[in-house]
């Protein structure tokens, strides 16, 4: 008779040996997703360059560069959601013999992350403008914005029509709520999941999501990969991102048909991100608008082609500066030896 098998001679549970497995495949792919923040100091060593400037703007130390001709028409330039002041390099290339550039990047995006203010809508980045504005002591000057960029320069130009001598609008934002895909939205309101899932962000995605803004592949160079990597993990960027999916409200267009300002409308004809008509959307809301568009160009027309996007835009904006507003001057009081006629004469007998 055979002996009987003891019980620690039994085959192991393969069901033990498949959670093992798994668990070092989550562990894996935790390690290989998973990506916390830079040290600002190196970002800032990285990224910044002798023209950067970081500028009190509303609390915030923002990373601004003031370039071009001092004295040109000043243009101030607004990127799109995850950009950076970089993307307007090559118009600063074109440009600055005829015109003051000035590009900045806005709070929660690039060097300058985030604000006290703590809001992140379209309509506060407006409001940073106008601080910005007044800390560079601009009082009228031409803007320029591409993508969610260009929602907040037609923002600003409908609400402070004052301040703005000419609008340039780059495959901008308006007719959907601040260029974000609905896809983002909706993941951005999945609470704790996205709390904890916007440093999980492999380069593979930021990676796609370039070739999805970009008509031509080759623009996707590692370096260009690397600086958006790694400015979304500057400190306090990727909450404010996600604070400005959660609490962006859909955009009003209707504020387009009241604009009186000069408007440019660039546009790529192969953006895959805004489709060409939205272009003849904005040529149709805003009254005498004049569209360029770029056959070949896709979502960042004005780095895909600075040179023919740039000649667009000097060919569009005088080189010299508007004249300052006018200012009303109150009537100087009469001196002290200069009698005082009577606001009512009497009438003689």
């Amino acid at each position: 008779m055979p002996a009987r098998r003891r019980r620690s001679e039994a085959p192991s549970r393969p069901w033990a040996l498949c959670l093992l497995f798994a668990l070092g495949v989550l562990g894996g792919v935790v390690l290989w997703a998973w990506r916390p923040d830079l040290p600002r100091e190196v970002l800032i060593q990285r990224y910044a360059n002798a023209q950067s400037r970081f500028v009190d703007v509303g609390g915030v130390r923002a990373h601004v560069r003031d370039e071009g001709r001092p004295d040109g028409m000043p243009l101030v330039m607004i990127h799109g959601s995850l950009g950076s002041l970089q993307v307007w390099e090559g118009w600063v290339r074109e440009l600055d013999t005829k015109l003051r550039l000035i590009s900045v990047d806005l709070p929660g995006h690039g060097l300058t992350g985030p604000w006290p203010r703590g809001e992140y809508t379209v309509e506060a980045y407006a409001d940073f403008v106008e601080v910005l504005a007044d800390a560079l002591h601009l009082d009228r000057f031409a803007i320029a914005g591409q993508s969610m960029g260009g929602a907040v320069a037609w923002t600003f130009a409908a609400t402070r029509p004052e301040r703005v001598t000419h609008l340039i609008l780059v495959d901008s934002a308006g007719f959907r709520d601040g260029g974000d895909r609905t896809l983002s939205t909706s993941l951005a309101h999945l609470g704790v999941l996205s709390d904890i899932g916007i440093y999980f962000k492999p380069r593979s995605m930021v990676r796609r999501a370039l070739l999805d803004t970009y008509a031509d592949p080759a623009m996707v160079t590692p370096a260009r990969l690397q600086r958006y990597s790694d400015l979304q993990r500057f400190p306090g960027n990727r909450p404010a991102t996600l604070q400005r999916l959660r609490t962006q409200e859909p955009l009003d267009p209707t504020m387009l048909r009241h604009l009186a300002v000069p408007t440019l409308i660039i546009w790529g004809a192969r953006d895959r991100q805004l489709p060409v008509n939205e272009a003849y959307r904005f040529q149709s809301a805003i009254k005498g608008a004049k569209l360029a568009i770029f056959s070949r160009l896709g979502h960042a027309p004005m780095e895909e082609d600075p040179k023919a996007t740039a000649a667009a835009v000097a060919a569009f904006l005088p080189t010299e500066p508007p004249p300052p507003p006018a200012r009303s001057v109150a009537p100087e009081p009469p001196s002290a030896d200069q009698p005082v006629a009577p606001s009512i004469v009497p009438e003689k007998d």
